[in-house]
């Protein structure tokens, strides 16, 4: 949601909708992996949508969530030839897990995801 429009329930409605579309879309990158780069685009083109709002947070964390990944991710593999890489990878995937899992929790329950983040 933009700052300069009210918030109504039919647009938190939509917003929230579209916060449980990508928590799903990061969920199915666990199977088929380009989902998680759907999810990324719809983050950044739903982004003002969401701003001002309580499901803003649930954006940052979910990019968050992908970009940190796409890191270790990264750094798993370059470091798989000296046997560190397999370690990284794992401890990368149980945090994914952890983020989503989250996540989604945090949503259920209608928190934000960060303490100083308003409802």
């Amino acid at each position: 949601m933009r700052l300069d429009s009210p918030s109504t329930p039919l647009r938190e409605h939509e917003a929230r909708k579209w916060t449980i579309i990508v928590y799903s879309l990061q969920v199915a990158s666990l199977f088929v992996g380009v989902t998680l780069l759907i999810a990324i685009i719809i983050n950044y083109i739903k982004l003002d949508d969401v701003r001002g709002t309580w499901l803003e947070s649930h954006f940052r964390w979910q990019m968050r969530t992908f970009w940190f990944s796409l890191l270790w991710g990264v750094l798993g593999l370059a470091t798989s030839w000296f046997g560190v890489g397999l370690i990284v990878l794992a401890v990368a995937g149980i945090w994914f897990l952890y983020r989503l899992i989250k996540g989604a929790i945090y949503l259920y329950d209608g928190k934000t995801m960060y303490l100083n983040t308003l409802p």
